[in-house]
């Protein structure tokens, strides 16, 4: 049976990196997955819109974009908590951090989540860990260029493939896998972002930004990166024992972290 099927209701469910607006964003598919989601809480974890796409005046909105909206408003209307965690693409949303948008979000710098099964994690986009991981200004700028050219090649291979009648393959992320330089930066930015879960003393971290989606454990702590809707199209959910699983969009399961020792618990959310 899917894990999105109907009636079986996710506590909580992490999406990141849709960057609605540009030209590269899986609108249509990310919409498709919002109407088939059921959950008691919604982390959008930054890079929703993509204002700096958009304030380049090269905006893309249409129907598709205006569906993920709908969709946003539909589970807010039916009790789905939405926690809004804006990324460096959506940065400008940062300063009504704190606030509530009555009957629609709330909006939190970062926060701390605590799973069904009493696990402490850190929620945030990730752009924090950039001085860190990246490399220098201009191979930044250059790796910015080369990458939305892969994007437009992604596009342009996946529209063979459906034409085809075959499933979304991401040549983005093939390529990126073949590079040592970006296989390096990932693994600066996981370090990364483990070493700040562990120095506040919690158990894990739960982010997006570098378009990877991952789930995994390393020395006691959670690393879960809940990918895109450029690239991998991908969610991250936790179900209500404290399960933590990484989907795909056509529902497949990537990756699964088992709970511990089950211990009922609210979600907490801290400013951390």
């Amino acid at each position: 049976m899917s894990p999105l099927a109907k009636g079986m209701r996710k506590r909580a469910v992490f999406v990141s990196d849709v960057h609605l607006g540009s030209n590269h964003s899986h609108a249509a598919q990310f919409a498709d997955f919002l109407d088939h989601l059921d959950c008691d809480t919604l982390y959008l974890v930054g890079d929703m819109v993509d204002l700096w796409w958009m304030s380049m005046n090269r905006a893309k909105w249409g129907m598709a974009e205006n569906r993920v909206v709908e969709a946003l408003h539909q589970m807010a209307s039916k009790g789905t908590e939405i926690i809004y965690v804006p990324g460096n693409h959506d940065r400008s949303v940062r300063r009504f951090c704190g606030l509530m948008l009555e009957g629609m979000m709330q909006i939190r710098r970062r926060l701390i989540h605590v799973t069904a099964d009493g696990r402490r994690l850190l929620v945030l986009h990730g752009d924090d860990y950039d001085n860190i991981t990246h490399f220098g200004t201009l191979q930044e700028k250059f790796g910015d260029w080369l990458y939305y050219r892969i994007l437009y090649a992604n596009g342009v291979v996946n529209g063979i493939r459906r034409k085809l009648g075959l499933r979304y393959w991401s040549l983005a992320e093939y390529i990126k896998r073949q590079s040592v330089a970006a296989e390096r930066y990932i693994a600066r930015f996981v370090q990364a972002g483990l070493d700040d879960a562990k120095a506040r003393g919690l158990d894990g971290i739960i982010c997006g930004h570098i378009h990877r989606a991952a789930l995994l454990q390393r020395d006691g702590l959670i690393y879960a990166n809940d990918g895109d809707w450029v690239e991998s199209l991908t969610a991250l959910c936790e179900e209500h024992d404290g399960t933590l699983r990484l989907l795909a969009h056509h529902d497949e399961v990537l990756a699964e972290i088992a709970p511990r020792a089950a211990v009922q618990s609210p979600h907490l959310r801290l400013v951390a």
